[in-house]
């Protein structure tokens, strides 16, 4: 029995407890990453989770929706006879963000005690078992089932399986911690890629004249994320206290942005810092979620008939065929925005371990203010190359905030509670994905009241306004400086922390054979397993986009 599978009390560890799950020699560090990437594809799904509403309205008319005039949210949530309308269903998308930060931020300082494994665990059982839940809301026709099955509990999940990798790949990759965070992070903007095509094929494998497939496939789709997940949970390992990459040693000359030392997570929040980059977080993603959640419309009723090659047709003359053919060319350009997404992730991430963290913030941000001033004049020309292309970069740098935001933190506050102080700061992506959606949706709605015809001038002043958050944004970035020296926690601090995982002396550091391999034929399979799904979604999003430009 090795010291590593001891617990500090004595007693022996559990196979979920983290002193079981401390690399040993010969262990290679490659293949933390595809284990991350195994749980963030598979709650990356909540992205696409949308292509269940339309199937879900017609739950009982099958062909039609039974629908209920006098039918209102509260009585949606208990009836039995009545289609649920997509805007109640919507509100399981909100749950799934709102629980997602919430969770985080509650559970962040467990999961940092309790170990990876363990989280991503938790994570698989709430997610899959959510849908399961769900799956027997929808047989039931209960839709508050649906919303506390795939909304809560499920959201619980996404919240410990977003978080579960942070602070694990950071001190796994000293050396590239923004591609390490990246290459995971990745996965969950890139789930949807897989999760939805996927949805699609067994929903009409399993539709009959008696139902639309959605419990089926719920029930399908939670047995394969299980099973990814629990592989993913089992293929997480954690260094020993002193651990380096062999042959790395911390630059002698580092960024005064990038301390060495650690914050306790009790101090965190206390720190004018945290919440300035709360607020870049925020605005950020405030500013891309609402482009992401009306990406179609938007498309659709910016250039209506030159998408089928009527430039001179607008929105409010196509006929209901020409509708439909436009609204698959548009899903076809959220698709494409989805793949800027996903490749932002890795892209600025791994930028960012070149030229800091808060110059890739300022180019998100100077960059941003560009492109969404300028996507009126692009509309209004015309210009569907120059339009597309800009909202992708918008989205590439929506999806890098995410990714860049786990090394921003440890750069500020140290790697010890690194993964807990996300959690926390993911209470802005709740945020943000009440506002933005609210302030692009509300606008929309604003401009028709007043008159305004779909088309260009619908989302001029939208896109101004979201120009306007990043440039609050800007000024926040702009602010944050390095931690005094007050709140860093003393060497003995930092030694007695870390004693549960030191397999271990506190003095030796060094590689001690642990992380050597690179890509060995271990690795590679591991990235396989990942790659290859991943690499499908890619395909078919391509695939759906060709009709864009086609």
């Amino acid at each position: 029995m090795t010291a590593a599978e001891t617990r500090t009390d004595g007693a022996l560890a559990g196979l979920l407890d983290r002193e079981r799950i401390v690399a040993r020699p010969g262990f290679n560090r490659w293949l933390v990453p595809p284990a991350a990437l195994a749980i963030h594809l598979c709650i990356g799904m909540a992205y696409g989770f949308s292509v269940f509403w339309l199937p879900l309205s017609k739950s009982l008319g099958i062909t039609a929706s039974t629908a209920c005039p006098d039918l209102t949210l509260a009585s949606a949530l208990f009836t039995t006879t009545c289609d649920w309308r997509v805007a109640d269903l919507g509100w399981i998308y909100t749950l799934f963000f709102v629980l997602l930060g919430s969770s985080a931020a509650i559970w962040g300082g467990w999961l940092e005690r309790a170990g990876p494994r363990k989280a991503g665990v938790v994570s698989a059982c709430c997610w899959c078992g959510g849908i399961i839940l769900a799956a027997i809301g929808v047989i039931t026709h209960q839709l508050w089932l649906m919303w506390l099955g795939a909304g809560v509990i499920g959201g619980i999940g996404l919240g410990l399986g977003y978080i579960s990798p942070v602070s694990t790949l950071i001190k796994w990759f000293p050396d590239r911690r923004g591609m390490a965070t990246g290459m995971a992070i990745m996965g969950f903007g890139g789930g949807a890629m897989i999760g939805a095509p996927l949805a699609n094929l067994l929903m009409n494998n399993f539709k009959t004249d008696s139902s639309v497939g959605v419990w089926q496939t719920f029930i399908v789709m939670a047995v394969i994320y299980f099973v990814f997940m629990m592989g993913g949970a089992f293929g997480y390992r954690i260094p020993p206290a002193g651990w380096r990459p062999e042959g790395w040693t911390p630059p002698a000359a580092k960024s005064t942005m990038i301390t060495t030392k650690h914050v306790h997570l009790r101090n965190a929040h206390r720190t004018k810092q945290f919440w300035l980059i709360w607020a870049v977080l925020c605005l950020n993603v405030s500013a891309g979620i609402g482009v992401l959640g009306m990406a179609s419309p938007m498309l659709q009723e910016i250039f209506a008939g030159s998408l089928i090659g009527l430039p001179d047709v607008g929105f409010a003359q196509l006929d209901a065929g020409q509708k439909a053919s436009i609204a698959t060319i548009a899903a076809g350009f959220a698709g494409l925005l989805s793949l800027f997404n996903i490749g932002g992730r890795f892209f600025w991430a791994s930028l960012s371990d070149k030229i800091g963290r808060k110059n890739t913030y300022y180019c998100f941000f100077v960059l941003g203010i560009v492109l969404y001033a300028l996507a009126p004049t692009f509309a209004g020309m015309g210009n569907k190359a120059l339009f597309v292309l800009s909202f992708g970069i918008i989205l590439s740098m929506y999806g890098g905030g995410f990714a860049t935001i786990p090394a921003y933190l440890a750069d500020i506050f140290g790697t010890q509670f690194v993964g807990a102080i996300h959690g926390r700061l993911l209470t802005a992506w709740a945020t943000a994905g009440i506002v933005g959606p609210v302030v692009v949706n509300y606008i929309r709605e604003a401009q028709i009241a007043a008159g305004v015809a779909p088309g260009p001038t619908l989302y001029t002043g939208t896109m101004y306004i979201l120009a306007g958050m990043l440039a609050l944004g800007l000024i926040a970035n702009s602010l944050i400086r390095p931690l005094s020296d007050k709140w860093f926690m003393s060497d003995d601090e930092v030694a007695a922390l870390q004693a549960k995982s030191a397999a271990v002396n506190a003095g030796p550091t060094g590689s001690f054979g642990i992380g050597t391999g690179g890509l060995d034929a271990k690795a590679m399979l591991a990235w396989a397993v990942v790659g290859i799904p991943l690499l499908w979604g890619v395909w078919v999003t391509l695939r759906a986009t060709f009709a864009l430009f086609g």
